[in-house]
């Protein structure tokens, strides 16, 4: 397996160094990483450029701000690895547990892996009671649309084959990413399975970017495809 670790990046200048550090400090020998630099104007385009360049394999720069759909998407176009983790460019999730994640891909049988936050844990450990609930809520009605069992839907930390993902057309350029890829694996007919994950949530003045109109629109993008899939 070579694994290609897709980083959207937008105003990360304060984490995006650390973060890329400890990816490459992650302990998996065949590793390509890709930074998607979606018009960053606090200096994160510089670090990209300069001091961070010759720990990265490819950087895309947008030229104007797109979303993370769209970041993933044009990272996935250039990746060069046999599978595709996402790997957001703050220090919520740890690099250090992509091989948990590849463990139970290889031991599973699975086509894919989603690390959760929830799985096996109380409340109070991961994040405050709203997000739980939020993100409880819309895992649930994705499950009843895909079929699928898994306790976390909009994890980031999600492992796929690159040949499943370059076959996409990615219709949502925001966060209605997370629910669409989920949607179209199903339709594909694609087995996931989920492993817990460790998860150090910041808030938004520490500069977490998802908004309340981002679970409106994941709503939307579930019924969406759900409807489709019938």
């Amino acid at each position: 397996m070579k694994l290609s670790v897709i980083v959207p990046a937008y105003n990360e200048v304060e984490t995006l160094p650390s973060l890329i550090h400890a990816v490459r400090a992650c302990g998996l020998p065949n590793l390509e990483i890709v930074v998607v630099d979606d018009a960053s104007s606090d200096g994160t385009s510089a670090l990209l450029k300069g001091e961070l360049a010759s720990q990265i394999d490819t950087v895309v720069f947008h030229e104007t701000n797109q979303g993370k759909g769209a970041a993933l998407r044009s990272g996935v176009e250039i990746a060069r690895g046999t599978h595709v983790i996402f790997q957001d460019a703050d220090l919520e999730y740890d690099p250090k547990e992509y091989a948990v994640l590849i463990e139970k891909l290889e031991e599973s049988g699975a086509d894919a892996v989603y690390g959760s936050r929830f799985l096996g844990r109380g409340l109070s450990e991961v994040s405050p009671f709203w997000h739980r609930m939020v993100n409880g809520f819309l895992t649930l009605a994705s499950n009843l649309f895909t079929g699928y069992r898994i306790t976390d839907m909009e994890t980031c930390f999600k492992l796929f084959p690159a040949e499943f993902l370059k076959s996409l057309e990615f219709e949502e350029s925001q966060f209605g990413i997370e629910p669409e890829l989920t949607a179209k694996a199903a339709m594909a007919g694609l087995t996931i399975v989920d492993v817990p994950i460790s998860y150090k949530q910041r808030n938004f003045n520490e500069g977490k970017k998802i908004r309340p109109k981002d679970g409106v629109r994941a709503l939307y993008v579930i019924v969406k495809y759900g409807i489709k899939g019938i």
